[in-house]
């Protein structure tokens, strides 16, 4: 960057600089400017000690600003400056540097003025202080709309992650999350919440037979058949593996008992492939049925229902379960 000119020689004039426009007294500015230097940046060239507390007005060319990656906010944010606007204003108000680099992206022109010169121009005229607020004012709404734009970017990430990816499913940590909120608000207020844990039966022997990829389609058929069946205000959940759980709020043991009988025969009828020249594989699951009890939390329901489902697979797999809250619990 090498000095061309001063801004007094240079043919520029006050109405070429946004913060400066609309004057009352131009002449009285461009001579508070006369000995302020105009420099040339070369495309690609950056900017000497940007990090100092100075103003940069663009008079032609164009400028590329990344905002400070020290200050635990850049999220790789890049600004672009025309001719007769400015960056660095931040930095003299504050007399902080918050810009990580201003380099240019065509050969360009650029007034640079000193910080004191700034205060001096905001003393002898209120233009500059006029201009100034304007212009952070709109950056400021700028930057609360980009805000709201990444906080919306942000939580649709965050439910992604609470997504399993091969089922649709939620996911274990979407469960870690919820549940502990749904059985504590349905012990507030006395509300049945049941839970069904399901295991597809004879998975690895399934997986032997077909194949991996068609384990991994036989998960999701049995996914599309808890999420189909249910009503909006349940929930499934792939518990880990071949294990899969819905949540039921505001539900008794005797309605949790059919939903799982309906989804039991529901799971038998699942098609796993649809190319009818092949042999169709099946897959059938065991249910484990259990409803919060008072004072149990979210583990001793989930092992309620985990005792369930075992019980449905001694008896022969296939069918449902519950858990008899009247039988002493297994060690």
């Amino acid at each position: 960057m090498k000095q061309i000119s001063t801004f007094g020689g240079s043919g520029y004039q006050i109405s070429d600089l946004q913060l400066l426009r609309n004057s009352d007294d131009d002449a009285a500015l461009a001579k508070l400017l006369a000995h302020c230097p105009v420099m040339l940046l070369e495309s690609g060239q950056a900017v000497a000690e940007s990090n100092r507390a100075r103003l940069y007005i663009v008079l032609r060319g164009a400028l590329s600003v990344a905002t400070d990656t020290r200050t635990g906010m850049a999220d790789g944010t890049v600004s672009k400056i025309l001719p007769g606007e400015s960056v660095g204003e931040q930095s003299v108000l504050d007399e902080e540097a918050n810009l990580s680099s201003i380099t240019a992206l065509e050969q360009s022109e650029v007034l640079v003025i000193e910080a004191d010169l700034v205060w001096k121009l905001i003393d002898e005229s209120n233009v500059l202080a006029r201009n100034l607020l304007r212009l952070l004012s709109f950056r400021i709404r700028a930057a609360n709309a980009q805000l709201r734009r990444r906080q919306k970017l942000g939580e649709f990430y965050r439910q992604l992650s609470m997504i399993d990816g091969l089922t649709g499913l939620y996911n274990r940590a979407w469960l870690n999350d919820l549940l502990p909120t749904m059985v504590a608000t349905a012990q507030g207020s006395h509300a049945p919440l049941a839970l069904i844990m399901i295991d597809l039966d004879h998975f690895k022997k399934f997986n032997d037979s077909h194949g991996h990829l068609a384990g991994d389609q036989a998960l999701r058929a049995a996914a599309h058949v808890l999420s189909s069946a249910l009503r909006p205000t349940d929930f499934a959940v792939r518990y880990g593996g071949e294990e899969m759980m819905v949540l039921l709020p505001d539900t008794s043991d005797k309605v949790a008992v059919a939903v799982a009988e309906r989804l039991c025969e529901r799971m038998q009828q699942a098609v796993v492939f649809g190319d009818m020249r092949q042999p169709l594989p099946h897959v059938t699951a065991s249910f484990g049925v259990a409803t919060l009890q008072a004072g149990q939390d979210e583990s001793a329901l989930i092992a309620a229902a985990d005792g369930a489902l075992y019980r449905a697979k001694e008896l022969g797999r296939n069918r449902v379960a519950h858990h008899d809250t009247t039988a002493p619990d297994q060690p």
